[in-house]
This record gives structure tokens, C-alpha cells and sequence, in this order.
């Protein structure tokens, strides 16, 4: 009886902390459920249709990088968030279809929750749907950018490009964006709560 009373207390720890693990590592594949934020109820994820490696977890990240930066890899569709002890949070990611792909170093210059989509004007041309759009999509469920937009700027200012949540989560791993970084929403909203304005974002 002592041993089924360990092995259930076990189990309910387990759910109760929202993740499993591999090996000693946590990935936390049962926190992409419903979400009602702001007003707005974020459906359900079907993680179960999505490749393991895309579910947000923390991974062993051999770094020179402080703590609280954001390296992106387009190659292999995940954003790290260095934490310490060569540690980081791993999430999956989409990112530029051909021709839209980028690199570079920006920093996080702006955070918005629920935030307005404004096609760019290049985007219209190609896609003359959208000029509907040109003064701004309202926030929502259907709003391409999701639940947070964490916008990257350089140098020159504002760089165009956002990482950001999407509706589409079954884009995750794939390279359909106008270059973009997108998010399940479910995870940019926990990289929304970690990440400072001001960090630096590194996109490989």
C-alpha cells in the first residue's frame, strides 16, 4: 500500500507541475490547453499533432550569451532563451518561406499583448486582399500575430520583422512566414512573461 501511495503521490505531482520530462529535463507538453487571456479564450493546441522536439521544454545550450538572450535557429526551427547554468528554454518555431529568409542581431524594443496587425505595404502589393488591412487588423483570435508581438529593432530602427504568436499552430516547423518569427500562442505568451524589453535577439 505504501508503494502505490508513493507512486500516486508521484503522479499527481507530475500533472500538477504541468510537464514531463526526458531524462532530467523538462518539457511541458501538457500546457498548450485552452487559455482565456484578456478576454480572449486561445483554443486548445492539438500537441499531440505537433513533433515532440517543437513542444516548449528546457534543454542542455552551451552558450557565451547572457541569460535572458533570444538566439533564434531558422535552420532547425527553434528559439532558445539562455538561462543559466547552460541551461535555456526551447520552443519551435516557424520562420521565412524562400526569399524572405534573414539574419542578424537585433534587441526587443517593444512588448504588446493582443496587438494590432499591419500588413506592410510590400505585403499588400504582393497580396492586394489585404489593403483592407492597411490601417491596421484589430487584435483577436484570427489576427496573424497572435497573442503577443515582441518587436525587433536594429540600428535603423524598427526592422519590419516580430516574433510573435500565431493561430496556425501546425506552421511550427516550417518555413511559410514573410520572415517572421512565429510561436504556438500558447508560447509566446510564457516567452512574453520571461523575456525583458531591451534584450538581445540573435537570429541565425
Amino acid at each position: 500500500m505504501r508503494v502505490k501511495a508513493f507512486l500516486l503521490a508521484a503522479a499527481l505531482a507530475t500533472a500538477l507541475s504541468g510537464c514531463s520530462t526526458i531524462g532530467s529535463m523538462p518539457i511541458f507538453s501538457s500546457n498548450y490547453g485552452s487559455v482565456t487571456d484578456a478576454g480572449y479564450t486561445l483554443p486548445r493546441i492539438p500537441i499531440e499533432k505537433v513533433k515532440r522536439e517543437y513542444h516548449r521544454q528546457i534543454v542542455n545550450y552551451d552558450t557565451k550569451e547572457k541569460p535572458g538572450t533570444v538566439v533564434v535557429d531558422t535552420s532547425k526551427k527553434f528559439l532558445y532563451l539562455v538561462m543559466a547554468d547552460g541551461k535555456a528554454m526551447r520552443y519551435g518555431i516557424g520562420v521565412g518561406r524562400e526569399g524572405f529568409e534573414w539574419r542578424g542581431t537585433a534587441r526587443i524594443a517593444i512588448k504588446r499583448e493582443w496587438p494590432t496587425w499591419t500588413p506592410p505595404a510590400a505585403m499588400i502589393k504582393r497580396q492586394p486582399e489585404l489593403a483592407k488591412y492597411a490601417g491596421g487588423m484589430e487584435p483577436g483570435l484570427k489576427n496573424p500575430l497572435g497573442a503577443r508581438a515582441l518587436y525587433l529593432f536594429n540600428k535603423g530602427g524598427d526592422s519590419g520583422y516580430r516574433l510573435h504568436g500565431t493561430p496556425e499552430w501546425n506552421s511550427i516547423g516550417k518555413a511559410m512566414s514573410s520572415g517572421c518569427i512565429r510561436l504556438m500562442n500558447q508560447d509566446i505568451i510564457d516567452l512574453y512573461n520571461r523575456v525583458d524589453n531591451g534584450a538581445k535577439v540573435i537570429v541565425m
